[in-house]
């Protein structure tokens, strides 16, 4: 299984949040009654992170009506490891003088 960060806007306007709150709240998800909200800080967004195997069962874990707009994003760690890999095999060009 896969982590991936999703990511549902709104409208700016008080009643808008509150809508996509119940909306979310009602699903009865786990995932979704745990989001995450911007809003009292003028972010306009709820945030989840689901364990599923696609980004498509990502955006399936959403109403429909907010699937469309969502924004699914893969997440991944790196090890020290990881990165001096990257860098050994991504060394900076010289520059021709």
């Amino acid at each position: 299984m896969a982590k991936f960060l999703v990511e549902v806007p709104h409208e700016a306007e008080q009643r808008a949040c509150a809508l996509a709150v119940e909306i979310l709240f009602k699903t009865g998800s786990h995932w979704l009654t745990n989001a995450e909200w911007g809003c009292l800080d003028g972010e306009h967004k709820g945030w989840v992170i689901v364990d599923v195997d696609s980004k498509e069962e990502a955006r399936s874990v959403l109403p429909p009506i907010y699937r469309s707009r969502a924004k699914i994003v893969k997440l991944n760690k790196f090890s020290m490891e990881d990165i001096e890999e990257i860098l050994r095999h991504h060394q900076p060009q010289e520059k021709a003088g």
